[in-house]
């Protein structure tokens, strides 16, 4: 591969990343009690509880609704990174990276 096309990768890589960065995927459990949002880079946005579905005498079913969502949140955030990123990984081994 040669320089230009190097850095025509890089520039598209960039590019990717940048759309990552500003990509949201939002996921909510418990019939809407907790929301979690997260970048296409897994980095956690915000955590939201909806405080009409707080029950204190079941605290347990608040925490597996935010476990469940941070998991799904990660899960859905990778599959749409890898979406992104599939169609140029072939061309990064080219680049050494």
């Amino acid at each position: 591969m040669n320089k230009i096309d190097q850095a025509r990768m890089l520039m598209k890589v960039k590019k990717i990343q940048k759309q990552l960065e500003n990509e949201i995927i939002t996921v909510e459990k418990g019939d809407g009690a907790v929301k979690v949002e997260i970048t296409g880079e897994q980095k956690l946005k915000r955590i939201h509880i909806d405080p009409k579905y707080v029950d204190l005498d079941d605290i347990g079913l608040l925490e597996r609704n935010i476990e469940d969502a941070v998991k799904q949140a990660l899960s859905d955030s990778q599959k749409f990174a890898a979406e992104r990123m599939g169609p140029i990984m072939g061309s990064l081994g080219d680049l050494g990276l």
